[in-house]
């Protein structure tokens, strides 16, 4: 009796993933704006690790966006600068395709914006790229 309740839940959280999408990556059309854009303000550690930069991360590699942008914007500057094991999961995404961009505005703020372009990352101001990333039909998410 408990195989048979186990293999049916298993069997149903298959078809509910399958069918919203979760595991069928051909949800995503070519002809769909297929661009997004993270927009990364927390300066906390754990919300960088697990969630901000896992997603953006797997939304490249796991390719459900063929364009993936990280705007490093306000506290995740100093986050970014100041942190080795947050540098290193940002080098990977840049080594997987995920384009990093940085607020100069923020990071000249916190002191960060030499840290940062010596990161490689593209350190410009951000208002009118965000407006363009909004108005053009990107997907922003916002952590």
């Amino acid at each position: 009796m408990k195989l048979t309740k186990s293999l049916l839940l298993s069997v149903a959280m298959f078809i509910i993933f399958t069918h919203s999408g979760v595991l069928a990556q051909s949800d995503v059309s070519p002809e769909s704006n297929d661009k997004l854009v993270v927009v990364w303000t927390s300066d906390d550690p754990y919300v960088a690790e697990r969630v901000a930069l896992m997603y953006t991360h797997a939304a490249k590699t796991a390719g459900w966006f063929s364009e993936v942008t990280l705007i490093i914007w306000g506290p995740s500057a100093k986050l970014s600068a100041e942190n080795l094991k947050v540098q290193e999961k940002l080098k990977a995404m840049q080594n997987d395709g995920v384009v990093i961009e940085a607020c100069i505005v923020c990071a000249n703020e916190y002191g960060v914006t030499d840290d940062l372009k010596d990161l490689d990352f593209v350190v410009k101001g951000m208002g009118k790229p965000l407006t363009g990333y909004l108005k053009g039909g990107a997907k922003v998410l916002t952590f």
